[in-house]
C-alpha cells in the first residue's frame, strides 16, 4: 500500500516556521524567501484542510491543529536528518542547548553536567547563562532551567528541587564577630549582613527581615547599611570572603559547607517561594538526549 504523505518540502518549511516562530527566520535557515515559506505553509494547510498558524504582531503562533502536526512531525524530521548525516559520513554528536540562571550555572549545574557528560559521551552541551524570560523557540533552546515557571506557561515543566535559605558565613568571620558559642545572630550589626537583591520582578525571595521574623524577632535590618549583591552565588562568595553573613541558598552552598569554607551559625532555614524547574517544548518530550538529561537532573 502506497504511503499517503504530505508534501515534504511544505512539511520542512512548516517545521522551521513553527520552531523559529517566524517566516523570516525560517526562510533564513532554509535559504529561501519568506514568501516561499508562506506559500509552502499554505500548500500544507490546503493538503490537511486545516489552519496551522495564527498571526499576532510580527510573530506567528501554532493553532491547535498546527501544534498537533508539529508534535508528531518535528521528531521524525530530526531523525531523518540524523540518518542522512550518518549515511553521508558526516556523523555529528547530538547537541543540547541548555539555558540556565547565572547563580545555578556554576554552583549547581556545572558539576552535574560534568557527570552527565561522562555518563552520556555521545551528547554535547551548549550552555547559555541568562536571566528570565528567554524565548526558547526563537533562540533554539532545548532546555531552560529557571526559578519558578511563571514565564513559560505553554511549556512542559518538570520541578527539580525546592531550595531554602539559611545564614552562612566564613568560619573565621564567625570566630571574630559571632557571639560566644554562636548563640545568636541578633547581635550582628546591619553593616555585616549580606542581602541578595533579585530585582523588581521578584517578591518571593525571603530576606533578613523574614528570617528574623521566623525566629520571633522583630528586626528589619537596613538594607542600605549592609552589602547588596544581585545573585545568590555572589552572596555566597561575599560570605566566603569574610565580608559578612549571607542568607545563602542551601543547595548552592552545600559544597562550601561540606568543605568547611562556610559555616551555618544557625540551622533555621526559610523555603524559597518557588521551586527550580526544567522547562522545554512539549514537542521535544520524545527527544532521547533531552529526556535523559532532565531525568538525570531530577534525580540529582
Amino acid at each position: 500500500m502506497a504511503l499517503k504523505l504530505p508534501p515534504l518540502n511544505a512539511l520542512k518549511a512548516f517545521e522551521a516556521a513553527a520552531r523559529t516562530g517566524s517566516y523570516v527566520a525560517a526562510a533564513a535557515e532554509l535559504g529561501v524567501s519568506a514568501a516561499a515559506v508562506s506559500q509552502q505553509v499554505r500548500n500544507l494547510e490546503g493538503w490537511f484542510g486545516k489552519r496551522l498558524f495564527t498571526r499576532f504582531n510580527n510573530r506567528i503562533g501554532l493553532t491547535d491543529a498546527g501544534m498537533a502536526i508539529y508534535r508528531d512531525t518535528a521528531r521524525p524530521l530530526q531523525e531523518i536528518a540524523g540518518m542522512a548525516e550518518r549515511v553521508l559520513g558526516d556523523v555529528a554528536r547530538a547537541r543540547l542547548v541548555v539555558s540556565v540562571l547565572p547563580s545555578l550555572a556554576e554552583r549547581w549545574l556545572a558539576p552535574r553536567l560534568a557527570e552527565f557528560a561522562r555518563a552520556a559521551p555521545g551528547i554535547s552541551i551548549d550552555l547559555r547563562i541568562e536571566a528570565d524570560p528567554v524565548d526558547l523557540t526563537r533562540q533554539e533552546v532545548d532546555l531552560r532551567i529557571c526559578y519558578g515557571a511563571h514565564f513559560y506557561p505553554d511549556y512542559r515543566i518538570v520541578p527539580l528541587f525546592h531550595d531554602a535559605v539559611l545564614p552562612v558565613c566564613a568560619p573565621e568571620f564567625w570566630r571574630e564577630h559571632g557571639p560566644d558559642h554562636g548563640a545568636a545572630l541578633e547581635s550582628v550589626p546591619d553593616a555585616l549582613l549580606i542581602h541578595t537583591v533579585w530585582g523588581p520582578s521578584f517578591a518571593s525571595h525571603p530576606g533578613w527581615a523574614d528570617w528574623f521574623a521566623s525566629r520571633g524577632t522583630e528586626r528589619s535590618p537596613k538594607v542600605a547599611d549592609g552589602h547588596r549583591v544581585a545573585t545568590s552565588s555572589m552572596a555566597l562568595e561575599f560570605a566566603r570572603l569574610g565580608m559578612g553573613v549571607a542568607l545563602g541558598q542551601r543547595v548552592l552552598a552545600r559544597a562550601d559547607l561540606e568543605a568547611g569554607r562556610l559555616v551555618a551559625p544557625v540551622e533555621q532555614a526559610l523555603a524559597l517561594g518557588h521551586p527550580y524547574c526544567a522547562v522545554h517544548a512539549h514537542a521535544k518530550a520524545r527527544h532521547g538526549g533531552l529526556g535523559t538529561l532532565v531525568e538525570w537532573l531530577r534525580r540529582e
